[in-house]
């Protein structure tokens, strides 16, 4: 009985030991039930909205969308700049489901970098890499084709803006180019960047299990139209002219550099302005530092005998020197130690300043400018506009070279009269010689006509402005008219134009060496200027040849090149001759490409539409120039698609869009 009551005592210890224990157990099973129901409870009730916000956050990706940059338009509102949509390929490198040098293997045929270089970028430590930007349509449907059918996780595309140029090189230099990030880089583009670069915003998009944006949230954010659109003071149809006349003189006189510039003396609009060597803005990482050089604003040079009629004017203007008053020419005259000789080293015996203009004669010129003074010349050559810059829309104008007068010798007063021992831009002469054509009044030069807002309300014009008037009406007549007689019977007539009066006047001058301290052996500057027609004065005309092999006279090289592109621009324009003339019948003049393309016609419907099929943007171009319609043009290379189409008439003055594509 004792061994039975010492069992039930210890088993009595045991069951309590045990029920202790499970007591405890639950107790902390509670407490840990206890702690995660709270915590669940702080996390999805308190804490919800921030973790919403998170785990959102975690399926987003930042992106800056941007509206397109403006157009940029001639006068006639024919496109000179536009952007359109493109893609560019990015890869995350941490999202990559294939190996990157699998990945490289397959994309390299389609992209501008090499295999090695895509793997490379594949392999960088960092969520976000570009491989290539703004594809061509045909390269970016291929390997959208190829990360699809190869379910490449981590490769996607952005849109961006890509600007295309529609007439290629024409007027690049003024135009200029836009760089990858839609920032002008050169001409116009960089000038007016604030002005017409689209606007651009940060969003974050929703993002799928790889990272790509959802494409529903993408179209949530699509931005409006920002941009400013720039309408130009250009013409394209002149501008065409000018290009094709400086392409003639690359041909013939192979010189270092040409530059164009055409403008209205009355109000200062450049209606051309174009330069060689040139490049096409479509591909500008082809081009060079010469190339992107306007030299029209930044070369700067010794103008030669085209200085004459400004020191004339100057000479008569201050009472100096009379029309009637007569100089003996010997055919050369001594100025203190230099000895200054004509062209041809002929004497014409006695002559006014009327012979001295119309046969480029220098030593009259001379004798009139020692006449007249170093101060009074200099002091009208700074009221020409001479050194300082114009303050056109374009980087990089120079302001040329003056003496100060008191430190002129009697030899720097006699050079200056015929143009030397002065350094000028081609753009200052243009705004010199508006004075001469348009009676006395001196026109600031400017490109931009308007810049306008997306809803056509005007956000800035320019006004003709004069700078002032350096010389009277009279003076300015006068020099018209000797301008008149050189070109009708003097040393320009290579410049003559059958049926109509134009004034005008060359120039040679030996081109200064690099360092300035003398002239360079065998090379010249040959030039002209020209304005007209005489009775109202629409078109001032200069050229520079800078450098040609072979002839080199201005009368040579230069002034044939305006009588061409005078004879074809007053035509288009429609200004008839005011001599007697034998002439073909005035009509529209049809510029011929280098295959078969048919003249306008032009009837009651409308313009009558050709095939543009397989045409070039240029070609294109140039023929709805000629029609007076507007041009959209949609892609680059050959033309596969338009509208209106072939054989139906487009209303005078409407849009034609042509769709483009490389090697179709």
């Amino acid at each position: 009985m004792k061994g039975k009551g010492i069992m039930n005592k210890n088993e009595k210890n045991l069951t309590h030991r045990i029920c202790s224990r499970m007591v405890i157990c639950m107790a902390i099973l509670a407490a840990i039930g206890f702690g995660t129901v709270t915590r669940l409870f702080i996390e999805q009730v308190i804490h919800h909205d921030k973790n919403v916000a998170s785990a959102q956050e975690q399926s987003q990706i930042e992106r800056n969308l941007q509206s397109p940059r403006g157009m940029i338009l001639d006068r006639n509102g024919k496109v000179l700049a536009i952007s359109e949509m493109s893609k560019s390929l990015y890869a995350d490198p941490t999202m990559l489901n294939e190996d990157p040098a699998m990945v490289a293997d397959l994309l390299a045929p389609y992209l501008r970098i090499s295999k090695d270089e895509i793997e490379r970028r594949l392999k960088e430590d960092t969520a976000f890499v570009w491989l290539d930007r703004q594809m061509d349509h045909e390269k970016y449907e291929a390997v959208e084709s190829l990360i699809k059918e190869d379910k490449l996780h981590g490769l996607a595309f952005r849109d961006e803006n890509r600007r295309f140029y529609p007439n290629g090189s024409m007027a690049a230099q003024v135009i200029g180019f836009v760089g990858e990030n839609d920032h002008g880089l050169e001409g116009l583009e960089m000038m007016l960047d604030d002005e017409i670069r689209g606007s651009k915003q940060t969003f974050r998009l929703q993002t799928d299990n790889h990272n790509i944006p959802v494409f529903s949230s993408a179209l949530e954010r699509i931005l409006p139209n920002k941009e400013r659109s720039v309408c130009l003071t250009l013409d394209s149809t002149i501008q065409y002219v000018a290009e094709k006349g400086l392409d003639g003189i690359m041909a013939r006189s192979h010189p270092q550099g040409a530059s164009i510039i055409v403008m209205n003396p009355k109000t200062g609009e450049i209606l051309a302005m174009a330069s060689r060597p040139t490049y096409d803005p479509n591909d500008y990482s082809k081009g060079n530092k010469e190339a992107y050089k306007n030299r029209a604003v930044v070369n700067v040079y010794e103008p030669g005998s085209t200085f004459k009629p400004l020191m004339a004017a100057a000479a008569l203007d201050s009472g100096k020197w009379h029309i009637g008053d007569v100089y003996h020419d010997t055919g050369s005259v001594h100025v203190a130690d230099r000895t200054i000789y004509n062209w041809d080293h002929k004497g014409m015996g006695d002559v006014t300043l009327r012979e001295i203009i119309m046969y480029s004669i220098n030593t009259g010129m001379a004798h009139v400018a020692v006449t007249t003074g170093g101060k009074t010349l200099t002091d009208y050559a700074r009221r020409f506009g001479f050194g300082t810059i114009t303050g056109i829309e374009l980087s990089g104008e120079q302001e040329g070279i003056l003496f100060d007068p008191d430190k002129m010798s009697i030899v720097d007063t006699a050079t200056m009269g015929i143009g030397q021992s002065v350094a000028v831009t081609p753009l200052q002469m243009v705004q010199a010689f508006s004075a001469i054509a348009n009676e006395g009044h001196m026109m600031k030069p400017f490109l931009v006509k308007e810049i306008d807002n997306p809803d056509g309300s005007i956000y800035k014009k320019t006004e003709p402005t004069e700078v002032r008037q350096p010389i009277n009406a009279g003076t300015a007549e006068t020099i018209s008219k000797f301008m008149g007689e050189e070109v009708a019977i003097g040393g320009g007539q290579s410049a003559k134009i059958e049926g109509y009066r134009f004034g005008g006047k060359t120039g040679t001058a030996q081109k200064k060496t690099e360092d300035s301290t003398g002239y360079a052996e065998g090379q010249y500057v040959g030039s002209f200027i020209g304005f007209g027609p005489l009775e109202d004065p629409q078109f001032l005309v200069l050229i520079v040849v800078d450098d040609p092999q072979g002839v080199y006279y201005g009368a040579q090289v230069a002034a044939p090149v305006f009588k061409e592109m005078m004879t074809e621009i007053v035509r288009m324009k429609g200004i008839r001759p005011t001599e007697a003339m034998d002439q073909k019948p005035l009509g529209s003049v049809v510029m011929t490409p280098a295959h078969a393309i048919p003249p306008v016609h032009i009837s009651s419907d409308g313009v009558l539409m050709p095939s543009f099929i397989g045409w070039s943007t240029r070609e294109v171009n140039d023929w709805l120039n000629e029609a007076g319609l507007g041009f959209i043009p949609k892609g680059m290379g050959k033309a596969i698609q338009q509208s209106p189409q072939a054989g139906s008439y487009a209303p005078q003055g409407s849009n034609v869009t042509v769709i483009f594509k490389r090697n179709p």
